[in-house]
């Protein structure tokens, strides 16, 4: 039973975030760079913040479970601000490279849009951030023990995994709306990212009311996800184009050159 919850719920956590690495990703260097360098940004961000939590706590009244629970919430605000802290400076250190790539080429174009880079970041930040928050959990779920024998939820797992698919997708999203704005100085933008990754985070404190929390998260998703498909050039004509599986003629008319071949001795 052990193995079959631990399995379940790691492919129901990371099997989207993996076909998409599969797919989108593993084929390019460029992207797998990318990503691994995407995922050192977010944990410097995590080292910061747990620095930040670590002497707050020592240095308050441990007995206090109100003030300790207060520095919990503190700790994961600050969490969430430097997070968005270190995706600007990924969206700085990745604009830098791409003035770079370009000024290499030879047709003095990047390999890599802007665009693309914000969705591999994000999905870095996604995938770096799903396993720190689940892998514990992951472990427990092995065994020994039964969840809800003493009157505590049995989806405690399961609840779990796809609270991690949804930051995963958040992240990804996040990422592409997020060097979006900042290339646009859409500031609006930049500060609805950072709400909406604070109200996030914010959220997971009502577990284990699972109903309150995991529904208003998957709204989020949801919604963040339409905006970033708009944001990197979609459109409800190529939604349907997709729905429907018909391939658009090309209308186009190839011209051809009047020169003749010359004539081979």
């Amino acid at each position: 039973m052990g193995a079959t919850v631990f399995f379940g719920c790691t492919f129901v956590a990371f099997g989207p975030a993996f076909s998409l690495f599969l797919l989108t990703v593993a084929g390019d260097p460029l992207r797998v760079i990318i990503l691994v360098a995407g995922a050192f940004f977010w944990l410097v961000s995590l080292l910061l913040a747990s620095v930040i939590w670590f002497i707050s706590v020592h240095l308050s009244n441990r007995e206090d479970s109100r003030l300790q629970y207060g520095l919990l919430v503190f700790g994961a605000a600050v969490s969430v601000l430097l997070q968005e802290a270190f995706r600007f400076a990924y969206f700085k250190l990745l604009k830098k490279a791409d003035e770079g790539l370009a000024t290499l080429s030879e047709d003095g174009q990047s390999p890599i849009s802007l665009k693309q880079m914000a969705y591999v970041s994000g999905l870095s930040f996604g995938i770096i951030s799903g396993v720190f928050s689940v892998i514990n959990i992951l472990a427990d779920s092995i065994g020994p023990g039964i969840v809800g024998i003493h009157g505590d939820s049995p989806y405690y797992f399961i609840t779990s995994a796809f609270l991690t698919m949804a930051v995963v997708f958040l992240h990804t999203f996040w990422g592409v709306i997020f060097f979006d704005a900042c290339e646009r100085r859409r500031y609006w933008a930049l500060a609805l990212v950072v709400a909406s990754h604070l109200v996030t985070s914010g959220l997971t404190f009502l577990n284990p009311w699972y109903q309150a929390s995991l529904i208003p998260i998957y709204i989020i998703t949801i919604s963040m996800g339409v905006w970033a498909f708009f944001t990197a050039g979609g459109s409800l004509h190529n939604v349907l184009a997709c729905l429907s599986c018909k391939q658009e003629e090309d209308n186009r008319v190839m011209v051809y050159s009047a020169l003749q071949v010359p004539i081979e001795d």
